[in-house]
């Protein structure tokens, strides 16, 4: 019998973050406190999100907001890369960009998690920004799973391609 095996990615539905982004926007448009003040937040590129406001704690505000929505939706905060708030003429601006993808070092990480604290038998393979993961159990994929889920990972991830 062949082996089983999922993969791992870090990815982000872009559809599921522009309907909380859209979310987002309907509510600062109506809640009073924004009313007026010039806030907004909108798209800055293809993964970029800009807020804009009067002030520090408008912006903030409005990327509390916008975290909700997130949640909501099913994105993990993990993607989400917040800068600082910046001052630019009379408003404040906070720029957040979408991570995608699992970089080599978070990689490594994940599959030495997997070889140290895992069921045996269990072989890890880097494939680009993703990890493939091969066992002959599926069972033991199961576990590798769970201890993902549990682990503490400065990252998302999602699990694919399960077979």
């Amino acid at each position: 019998m062949a082996d089983s095996s999922f993969d791992i990615v870090s990815k982000i539905d872009r559809q599921e973050a522009d309907n909380a982004l859209n979310q987002a926007v309907k509510e600062i448009q109506t809640r009073y406190d924004f009313k007026n003040t010039g806030a907004e937040i909108k798209w800055s590129g293809e993964w970029g999100v800009e807020i804009t406001a009067n002030a520090d704690e408008r912006a903030l505000a409005i990327l509390d907001v916008f975290k909700d929505k997130l949640i909501k939706r099913g994105i993990s905060l993990k993607s989400l890369e917040e800068g600082e708030p910046r001052q630019s003429g009379k408003d404040v601006k906070i720029n957040c960009t979408f991570g995608e993808g699992i970089s080599q070092e978070q990689a490594k990480k994940v599959s030495k998690l997997i070889r140290d604290e895992g069921p045996k038998g269990v072989k890890v393979q880097i494939q680009g920004d993703e990890l493939r993961v091969t066992s002959k159990k599926r069972d033991d994929l199961q576990e590798v799973i769970a201890l993902l889920k549990g682990a503490d990972l400065d990252f998302a991830v999602q699990f694919t391609n399960y077979r």
